[in-house]
């Protein structure tokens, strides 16, 4: 298993084994993210007409200079390759999910699901959205679709997300089990759009540090922003940490709007510019909610796109510190070129860059000399302890991603502490989500959880009762490398119990009790 921390380890599978049926992702979005849809192209008798249609669009907007006579006879992906990671061809099905995005197309019932032994067990129910009015709650579990029993049925998961999703207005059949009741109850909800704040958790650290988790920039981010700094600041906030980590990104209007929150007046935020596009600035208009006290910004190297132009802003502005690891370097603006077939061009147009003038976006150069410059960057940075890094090990298919992103001011190395391969074994078959929402879910209590948050830990009978588990799911204990990996096995499983009964806000509150970034922000914020 790939080494990585803890915290993003859980984050990725827990946010990969739920669903939030009423987020949706709508043409203004991926505007926002810089997608613009031309009008389509004409006719094309057939690929190679369609290849020199695409080296015309790519003359006129491509984001650098290109040598169009190299790129003739070439197949459409070849071509694609000698350009930048994220201009890509979408034949018609694939540009046809990605005009279903455009369309606003992903909306829900507002639950989030995880599945246990081939049954979708209802793990939340967003308060006053379709599920929760119609009277599913948490514990529910879901038997039947419409039409198709999926209890039992060992469907892949994005066939059951299929079934469930839908557009607004449209109904959904479900038959669900209720906790204690033998029969089956039939539900008709009404598919809806979901309001789902970005804020994950808000709430104080210490008496005067406030916590501030954002996952991605919606539409109302800086609006849901606003009114968690409002209620940290009646309890006392002074300083604050905002955490960016894993957050890909979203509306650039979002991230504009958040810097306005905790940035002065007439401040460059980011600005965008191509060999065919105009410089673009974006400036800050002042009245913030956050404009005083002192800041500190957590990101790693999932952190994408808005994350990174928010923290660049901070860092260069002198705002506040940036703590963590380099983010992920992704700075492209994009636009998309439609063909009468169905098909698309995604083509990127113009790059943003940071007050100082930082291209955000990561080199992706090729050959050893770029290895090497890389290594020594690296190094300078303290990201590594040794200059003796493999070629083999840090090159992958001739393409070597290098620079960009955004560096930290403050270095926190990954903790990889108690991961082992028994530790993997037990990640890979899902043992600890399926041992916390099969067994534990239902021996504590949310009131319990909640009153002791800060010292809560499983006791010696669920470790009895985790290590039978473990075994009716195939794994082999090993005695040490089980003893290696308690402390970390105790902790995942705390977390996962806080957030089946609490939310989003109980699983970082428990996760942040032992999180080094966090730590090392509250000693830089003295």
């Amino acid at each position: 298993m790939k080494k990585t921390t803890r915290y993003n380890l859980l984050i990725a599978l827990t946010y990969s084994v739920v669903l939030i049926g009423g987020m949706f992702v709508g043409y203004k979005f991926l505007k926002d993210q810089g997608f613009q849809v031309k009008k389509q192209a004409g006719y094309l008798a057939d690929n190679t007409e369609k290849v020199d249609e695409i080296i015309h669009i790519i003359n006129k907007n491509y984001v650098d200079e290109v040598n169009a006579d190299s790129l003739h006879h070439l197949p459409i992906d070849s071509l694609l390759h000698q350009l930048d990671p994220h201009s890509v061809y979408l034949p018609p099905a694939k540009a046809n999910e990605f005009a279903e995005a455009l369309g606003g197309n992903f909306e829900g019932i507002g639950i989030e699901y995880y599945i246990l032994n081939d049954t979708l067990l209802v793990t939340n129910v967003i308060k006053d959205g379709p599920a929760f009015l119609s009277g599913i709650r948490q514990g529910d579990k879901i038997l039947k679709i419409d039409t198709t029993f999926v209890s039992g049925r060992a469907l892949p998961r994005e066939k059951m997300i299929g079934k469930i999703k839908g557009k607004k207005g449209t109904a959904v059949k479900l038959s669900i089990l209720h906790p204690g009741n033998p029969i089956p109850v039939l539900f008709t909800v009404n598919r809806g759009r979901v309001k789902v704040s970005s804020i994950d958790a808000a709430y104080m650290l210490n008496a005067e540090t406030g916590y501030v988790r954002i996952s991605n920039f919606g539409a109302e981010t800086d609006q849901d922003f606003v009114e968690s700094v409002r209620v940290l600041k009646g309890k006392g906030m002074k300083k604050l940490v905002l955490d960016l980590r894993d957050n890909g990104g979203g509306y650039l209007t979002a991230a504009t709007g958040l810097a306005n929150q905790i940035l002065a007046e007439n401040r460059l935020i980011v600005y965008t510019q191509g060999k065919h596009e105009p410089r673009t600035d974006y400036f800050t208009t002042g009245g913030g909610a956050f404009e005083q006290g002192k800041l500190a910004i957590l990101i790693n190297e999932n952190s994408a796109s808005a994350s990174e132009i928010l923290a660049g802003a901070v860092q260069d502005l002198d705002r506040g510190i940036i703590i963590g690891r380099r983010s992920f370097g992704k700075g492209l603006v994009q636009e998309q070129f439609p063909f009468v077939d169905g098909s698309a061009l995604n083509l990127t147009i113009a790059r943003y860059y940071t007050p100082s003038g930082r291209s955000i976006q990561k080199s992706y150069k090729k050959g050893y000399n770029a290895y090497q410059n890389e290594i020594e960057d690296r190094f300078n940075d303290g990201e590594l302890t040794s200059k003796n890094v493999s070629v083999k090990d840090s090159v992958k298919k001739g393409k070597l991603f290098l620079g960009g992103g955004i560096q930290p001011d403050v270095y926190v190395k990954m903790d990889t502490s108690g991961f082992n391969r028994f530790y993997a074994k037990l990640i890979a078959k899902k043992v600890l989500f399926d041992f916390v929402y099969d067994v534990l879910a239902n021996r504590y209590t949310s009131s319990f959880i909640e009153q002791n948050l800060a010292t809560f830990n499983i006791n010696d009978a669920d470790y009895k009762d985790l290590l039978k588990y473990i075994q009716t799911k195939g794994v082999v204990i090993e005695p040490k490398l089980l003893q290696a990996a308690r402390p970390l096995i105790y902790n995942d499983i705390k977390v996962l119990l806080c957030k089946y009964h609490l939310g989003d806000a109980g699983y970082y509150k428990a996760l942040n009790l032992s999180d080094a970034m966090v730590k090392q922000a509250l000693t830089s914020l003295q």
